[in-house]
């Protein structure tokens, strides 16, 4: 061996624990931190986890609040109809009372007036009344009970309304029942 090999070098530390502890703090520092972050991450999970609960919790509260409300409104839905058709029931109970000294002409009149009170109570719910005489035919609205030949409308024009048909709101409730003009045939002429 050669007297440098033998000697000490001075330039390097001695190897004493300063290393060995440099390394252990640097571990148990990194230590530290990666638990503080784990720590953080499940505080963040078990938040992730409430909030869930939460949203479960009030879907579940929306859900059974809306089916609550549901049956309320199939159940008292035909109150406004019902306060809408009292008066024509009233109307037709008075009439009835008073039948033993009635004359045609207040019969008809108050027939009427009855009747005046039956439409403003189905307006009053949204029924329209369809009148469609002299109108094009509708099939969706209107329901061909035959057809009749004419020279004075139109083919495929309601000459006749049988029975009136009604609409809720956008919504057919019956067809109106009509008579429907046909095309005059060659051999008609």
């Amino acid at each position: 061996m050669t007297e440098e090999a033998k000697e000490p070098r001075a330039a390097e530390p001695e190897a004493d624990a300063t290393p060995v502890e440099t390394g252990e703090a640097s571990r148990e520092a990194r230590a530290g931190e990666v638990n503080e972050e784990l720590e953080a991450l499940r505080r963040q999970a078990e938040e992730n986890w409430n909030n869930y609960l939460r949203a479960v919790a009030e879907l579940d509260n929306f859900r059974k609040r809306s089916a609550r409300e549901l049956e309320t409104t199939r159940r008292y839905a035909a109150e406004r109809l019902g306060q809408a058709i009292l008066p024509v029931r009233d109307s037709l109970e008075a009439a009835l009372a008073s039948a033993d000294n009635v004359t045609v002409e207040t019969l008809l009149e108050g027939n009427r007036a009855t009747l005046k009170l039956l439409d403003d109570a189905l307006a009053s719910v949204g029924i329209r009344e369809i009148d469609p005489l002299g109108e094009p035919f509708d099939p969706a609205k209107h329901e061909a009970m035959s057809l009749q030949p004419s020279t004075e409308h139109a083919p495929n024009t309601v000459v006749l309304v049988i029975q009136k048909g009604y609409e809720l709101h956008d919504r057919l409730l019956r067809p109106a029942r009509v008579v429907v003009s046909a095309p005059q045939s060659q051999g008609d002429a």
